[in-house]
């Protein structure tokens, strides 16, 4: 999330930047700073420059506490405000990239233990249905809004929470994914939300043709035309287990997650849930695809149909596939949801993570 605002701090210079330190130039005094749309700055420090520390998220100048230059570290954010005319820092406030880690981890873990995530199928007054698609079917969960609740809109072809823009329940539509946190019901199923996130997300599928330095080219299933997946720093890629075996009870489900023959619903155990699954996967490398392979990616809803941006991707996804062209509650195969080819809307009910909330 975006620390601080940079306009509630023009007092401070007629110019200011906000980025991540990625180099110290120790012999010059100065230190390169990578605004997130903009190409990098030479930051020059001077005996005069005032060096502060803040916590992530605030605001408040007068919480802000006296560092040393010396205790600034790569990755840290900054808010850099200059000498006119000048690249010269007259302030830089910090926040360090450790306190940004333990901040979005607790936050991370605070959204899978009060929220609730899915598409939504039903929007009715203030309560929205969603569903998605566990490993043994399809889970409606319902979530209510009043007027405290707050709401963000991820904008198209940015996977970033920070570039998400404050919106209102009439933004929300059919369709949408969504995520929202607040007091959740025991059986996980309901939440009042405080908080909700959401945004027109895709997911797709396809067979992997070509794999280069920042993109992979597959040939899309359902429709067999070419698909060009973008990666970027904030892309996650993992690999699918082997969940065929695990289905037979030949291994366990990763991070600890419910195996897929476990009770059913209301015999005591809670059905798994797909998205924290795939949370817990360890992560994998480019280099760890391979073309043939089928991968299944989620992504906004870009402006070019034949390109997206990749939030997650995995690999190794052919039982994924399966799973989201089979009808809840009935058998079926490849067209089994209608339209032709895979029956893609299947996919998009598999809850694969992808909001990233940092």
């Amino acid at each position: 999330m975006l620390f601080l605002c940079a306009g509630a701090f023009a007092q401070t210079g007629p110019k200011a930047i906000l980025g991540s330190i990625t180099e110290f130039k120790a012999e010059d005094a100065v230190v390169v700073v990578k605004p997130d749309n903009t190409d990098a700055v030479n930051v020059k420090m001077t005996p005069e420059t005032v060096f502060q520390r803040v916590a992530p998220g605030e605001r408040d100048l007068k919480k802000a506490a006296a560092m040393k230059m010396t205790d600034m570290a790569l990755g840290d954010r900054v808010l850099v405000s200059f000498k006119p005319g000048t690249t010269e820092a007259l302030r830089i406030l910090v926040m360090a990239a450790t306190d940004i880690s333990k901040r979005n981890e607790a936050d991370s873990l605070d959204w899978t233990k009060r929220g609730i995530a899915g598409v939504i199928s039903a929007k009715t007054g203030n309560t929205l249905t969603l569903k998605k698609r566990g490993l043994t079917g399809e889970i409606l969960m319902t979530v209510t809004v009043d007027d405290k609740t707050a709401y963000r809109r991820y904008s198209a072809d940015s996977v970033k929470f920070q570039d998400a823009r404050i919106s209102k329940l009439d933004e929300v539509s059919v369709g949408d994914q969504l995520r929202a946190r607040g007091a959740k019901s025991e059986d996980g199923l309901k939440v009042t939300a405080e908080e909700v996130v959401f945004g027109t997300f895709v997911t797709k599928a396809g067979t992997i043709t070509a794999i280069n330095p920042d993109s992979i080219t597959v040939t899309e299933i359902g429709t067999n035309k070419p698909l060009t997946i973008k990666l970027t720093g904030d892309s996650q890629i993992k690999k699918m287990p082997d969940m065929a075996g695990m289905m037979m009870g030949r291994g366990g489900a990763p991070g600890g997650a419910p195996p897929a023959g476990g009770p059913p619903p209301g015999a005591g155990a809670r059905m798994p849930d797909m998205s924290q699954m795939v949370e817990r996967m360890p992560a994998a490398k480019l280099d760890q695809l391979k073309a043939g392979e089928k991968i299944v990616v989620s992504s906004t809803k870009g402006a070019k149909p034949d390109e997206v941006t990749a939030i997650m991707l995995l690999g190794n996804a052919d039982l994924l596939i399966q799973m989201a062209t089979v009808p809840s509650g009935g058998r079926g195969g490849a067209g089994a949801q209608g339209g032709g080819g895979m029956g893609m809307g299947g996919l998009q009910s598999l809850d694969l993570p992808s909001m990233i909330m940092n």
